[in-house]
């Protein structure tokens, strides 16, 4: 498989926070899907989980390279967890389109965060279409 697109984005953990803070459920249900909501809400540093989705989410649709337009939602983009922690990552709706437009077969994703910040970076993989 060829590299067909890299991404990476850093957010900081207090930007999420008082947007979960002032938005509570909405913003939350706007942007994480039940699972991912899940998972973050059985996590201590529940923020840094969230944060980490965040940046995660950002730094795929840098590598499939669409940005937030071609009908692409933030619930289009989940990460999940195999059993021993490694995160992965679900395309559906207009983001899982874009993906099969561009011949992106699978995005691997790396997830790291702290106290302050989180960081994610993405590869996507498969055979060029020669399409933009």
């Amino acid at each position: 498989m060829d590299v067909l697109g890299i991404g990476t984005d850093i957010t900081e953990c207090l930007r999420i926070a008082q947007m979960i803070e002032r938005h509570g459920e909405l913003f939350v249900d706007r942007v994480y899907t039940p699972e991912e909501i899940r998972y973050c809400q059985q996590r201590k540093q529940a923020t840094q989980h969230f944060t980490g989705r965040w940046a995660a989410k950002e730094a795929v649709l840098k590598a499939i390279g669409t940005g937030w337009r071609q009908g692409i939602s933030w619930r289009d983009i989940e990460v999940q967890n195999e059993p021993g922690g490694r995160p992965t990552i679900c395309l559906r709706g207009g983001a899982k389109e874009a993906a099969q437009r561009r011949g992106i077969v699978e995005v691997l994703i790396s997830i790291s965060h702290c106290r302050t910040h989180a960081t994610a970076f993405a590869v996507a993989l498969g055979k060029s279409t020669g399409l933009p």
